[in-house]
């Protein structure tokens, strides 16, 4: 008798938004949670920074990983599979009918596998508040400022029955205002696009996110019309659109494991603060309980009020906004802190399982909750952990780390080493790193705040930061027996690390 070929391992095909570790590395750990495989492409042909990913390449690959039976789901950023990645969706000349054309490698995929699903995310654009060209067009320099506020001044005419002239608007050079309005168009009508493609099942399940908005804003005001279609189309109600963008990737995994696994999780949503949930945290544009519930949902997973998988604990937007970026708040409210640790110990203390979204700041977590939790012994004993940029890319990491956790754990296939690992991954990023390592040495390590040309400045970096990262691991998290073996600064700049962990 012959010896027959063992069936290939199930895996996960995934088309990242960009090359950042939080959109390769920390999706790959929401898989290994769960037991599964992920794909995604070779970094030769992912973008790297500002140089954006060869786009004909990306979906030649993601067609080779759909052709192959292992593959039993497909997700995809429409940011990459179109423009080659998220800066490019900013950035790129590419015309309308070029990038739409690229959409039917999902129709190609559908045709040649309609059994198998495809769930796909696609950013509304942001208009970031500042006069910095690092991730966008270079005008940005000079205007934008001045765009992000002509954003939310046209959003708050909606429905005036005259246009006012656009000299009375903004000061920003007309060349300039067309140039940027015709790049979102262009990424509206794309997102109009994606409608029709969960309308024609073509896609399974879609996510509209909104990077980096504001209750009025040029984004705002495209999410009304897309609110609109998705109220007209039989299909839209399916459709999830919320604030987030880094994080969408670790939470298709998610779903696409509970999707394959029949496994649904279901979370309790719970706040220290009664007004915390109702705020609307810096940079979104809707209030944090309507965040959260979407994430979960995006997850595949339900939001309950008893007898949950998981609990989550919401550690409530700073009523000052302060943000992390800026450094340390003037003042920690103690009273704060203190009732997220009474939260998380009884919940503890009751057999939940625990995953902790830190929303105070956005871009890094509450030091001195994170000190708390360390000396209270209640780190350690956390289901999943979140505290990084924006509340809504928090939310979705820590939610997916959770969902994935129940998925394998129902399913046999649960990997506690590699849930470990996440875990202690978050802490060193969102905890250690960003609102510690980067705020004591960041001044020195980092001229300024845009991408070192200088090679050996990054690598000197980086040898300190390992250095840093290391020392507290050992003295303040709970290790047991992990050791950073790579740390890497993928945009040469102080804003994201890649850890690697072994154990």
């Amino acid at each position: 008798m012959s010896e027959q070929t063992p069936p290939a391992r199930q895996r996960i095909a995934l088309l990242p938004l960009d090359d950042r570790p939080v959109n390769v590395l920390l999706p790959g750990d929401v898989a290994r949670v769960a037991g599964m495989t992920l794909d995604v492409p070779p970094a030769d042909i992912l973008p790297s920074y500002r140089t954006a990913g060869d786009a004909d390449a990306l979906g030649a690959w993601l067609r080779e990983r759909a052709a192959d039976p292992a593959t039993v789901h497909i997700l995809v950023s429409i940011d990459m599979l179109l423009y080659g990645g998220l800066i490019a969706s900013r950035t790129s000349a590419d015309t309308t009918r070029t990038v739409l054309a690229r959409l039917d490698t999902l129709r190609e995929i559908h045709r040649m596998r309609p059994e198998l699903p495809i769930s796909a995310v696609s950013l509304v654009t942001r208009a970031s508040n500042s006069n910095s060209a690092t991730e966008e067009p270079l005008y940005w320099n000079d205007h934008g400022m001045q765009l992000h506020a002509l954003g939310g001044d046209a959003h708050r005419l909606l429905g005036e029955a005259e246009v006012l002239p656009l000299d009375e608007l903004t000061p920003v050079p007309a060349d300039v205002v067309s140039d940027y309005s015709t790049r979102r168009l262009r990424n509206h009508i794309v997102n109009l696009e994606t409608l029709e493609l969960v309308e024609d099942r073509t896609l399974d399940f879609l996510a509209i996110t909104a990077d980096d908005t504001a209750p009025f804003a040029a984004g705002s005001a495209e999410q009304v019309w897309l609110r609109h279609w998705m109220r007209m189309l039989p299909t839209g109600r399916q459709v999830l659109m919320y604030p987030g963008a880094d994080e969408v990737g670790a939470v298709l995994v998610a779903r696409a494991m509970a999707t394959n696994a029949q496994v649904t999780a279901s979370f309790a949503v719970v706040c220290a603060d009664p007004e915390g949930p109702t705020r609307i945290p810096p940079y979104e544009n809707m209030p944090l309980s309507a965040s959260a519930s979407r994430q979960i949902r995006a997850a595949g997973a339900v939001e309950v009020t008893e007898d949950a998988d998981v609990t989550l604990v919401l550690h409530a937007p700073d009523p000052d906004r302060h943000d992390m970026f800026r450094g340390r708040p003037d003042a920690v409210d103690e009273d704060a802190v203190r009732a997220t640790v009474d939260l998380v110990r009884a919940r503890v203390d009751a057999g939940e399982r625990v995953a902790l979204a830190d929303v105070r700041y956005p871009n890094g977590s509450d030091e001195a909750l994170g000190r708390a939790l360390a000396a209270a012994g209640l780190l350690e004993k956390l289901d999943a952990y979140g505290g990084w940029n924006t509340a809504g890319n928090t939310l979705g990491s820590v939610v997916a780390l959770a969902a994935a956790g129940v998925v394998g754990r129902a399913n046999g296939t649960y990997d506690a080493k590699a849930a470990r690992i996440a875990l202690l991954t978050r802490l060193l990023d969102d905890f250690a790193y960003q609102a510690v390592v980067r705020v004591d040495s960041g001044p020195s390590l980092f001229p300024d705040r845009f991408p070192m040309s200088d090679a050996g400045l990054v690598a000197e970096a980086e040898r300190a930061l390992h250095a840093e990262l290391t020392t507290f691991l050992e003295s303040m998290l709970p290790a047991d027996g992990a050791r950073i073996t790579e740390l890497t600064l993928p945009w040469r700049r102080s804003f994201e690390i890649g850890i690697t962990l072994e154990r």
